[in-house]
């Protein structure tokens, strides 16, 4: 394997780590709070610390099929009865299909409703695609896979209301939108019976300068620093346990230690590629130049040959494209 194929093989394999101990991160319950916080009308004021308590079982990270007809499984439980629950199980069966980055259920301050959030991370806007697009898909299918899983049959009223928060980073400046249904009048108003705010998709938008410690910019400052690749771990930990008193453990620790590794090494590889290709460019420009110089002087091809190494035909190829130029 060539140098060239090696680096962009890890640089790849860096990159598919990084992108999971992103995740990782951001599926820490205290981050997943300080998210909520901003996000959710149900917890704005409240104290993140408070709202731990309220995300119920373990975040599922990576592992859910956003596809239709596998976002759901089918089990039977220990009397018998059949249930649906998330599609957790058989990764490896649902290789290659895309999956909900970070998905999980939220009990509400009331004790008995839930919501369903999903966060998903990007590391920019995407140029492929209209990133709204496809937060639009993603919120309808947490709508749609609930069938048969959340309610049943025409129980429409047990819909529960979800969220997609959508975490983009190097964007242009710090923003923070929320879309959402809105009813618009044509004719005489009619109150239809319903839950207007079931649909939520909330785009937040994170520039690489890290903002000032203040409420309007709080979530994105706490972001920031925790993806930054400018600042170094110690940098990150002190941001985030002294402004934001998250407690951090051991396991968090060692997550953002391997975060900001694989980070400098992804630098550090693409680094080495421009700096090889940029040489390689230079180089070859100074032989073409030493050659059309030799040829402009009289020399004949087979002399030009022997002292450039190359080829009689490769020494015409050269002068022939470059001749114009010369």
């Amino acid at each position: 394997m060539n140098t060239e194929i090696k680096n962009a093989v890890n640089v790849a394999g860096d990159k598919a780590q990084y992108d999971n101990r992103v995740k990782r991160i951001l599926s820490e319950k205290h981050i997943l709070a300080h998210i909520l916080a901003k996000t959710v009308d149900e917890f704005k004021g409240m104290n993140p610390n408070d709202i731990v308590t309220y995300i119920e079982g373990e975040p599922k990270i990576g592992i859910v099929p956003v596809e239709p007809g596998l976002t759901n499984i089918e089990r039977t439980d220990e009397s018998g009865q059949r249930v649906k629950g998330l599609n957790s199980e058989n990764v490896e069966a649902n290789e290659g299909l895309i999956r909900f980055d970070i998905i999980f259920y939220v009990r509400l301050k009331n004790g008995l409703s839930q919501i369903i959030v999903n966060v998903e991370a990007q590391k920019d806007e995407p140029v492929s695609y209209k990133i709204l697009n496809r937060a639009i898909f993603y919120v309808s299918r947490l709508i749609s896979s609930q069938k048969e899983r959340d309610f049943v049959n025409t129980n429409y009223d047990d819909i529960k209301q979800v969220f997609s928060i959508w975490v983009c980073m190097n964007m242009s400046n710090n923003s923070l939108s929320h879309f959402h249904l809105k009813k618009d009048e044509m004719l005489e108003p009619c109150d239809w019976k319903g839950n207007e705010d079931l649909l939520n998709i909330v785009m937040l938008g994170v520039t690489n300068e890290l903002p000032e410690h203040d409420e309007k910019y709080e979530l994105h400052r706490l972001i920031g620093a925790l993806l930054s690749d400018r600042l170094r771990e110690n940098e990150k930990l002190d941001i985030i346990e002294k402004e934001y008193k998250i407690p951090l453990s051991n396991d968090f620790r060692k997550e953002v230690d391997t975060m900001c590794n694989l980070s400098q090494g992804i630098v550090d590889r693409v680094t080495a590629e421009v700096t090889a290709e940029v040489t390689a460019k230079v180089t070859e420009k100074n032989l073409i130049d030493f050659i059309m110089k030799m040829h402009q002087k009289g020399y004949t091809l087979e002399q030009i040959s022997e002292v450039a190494e190359k080829s009689v035909p490769e020494i015409e190829e050269i002068i022939d494209n470059n001749s114009v130029l010369a």
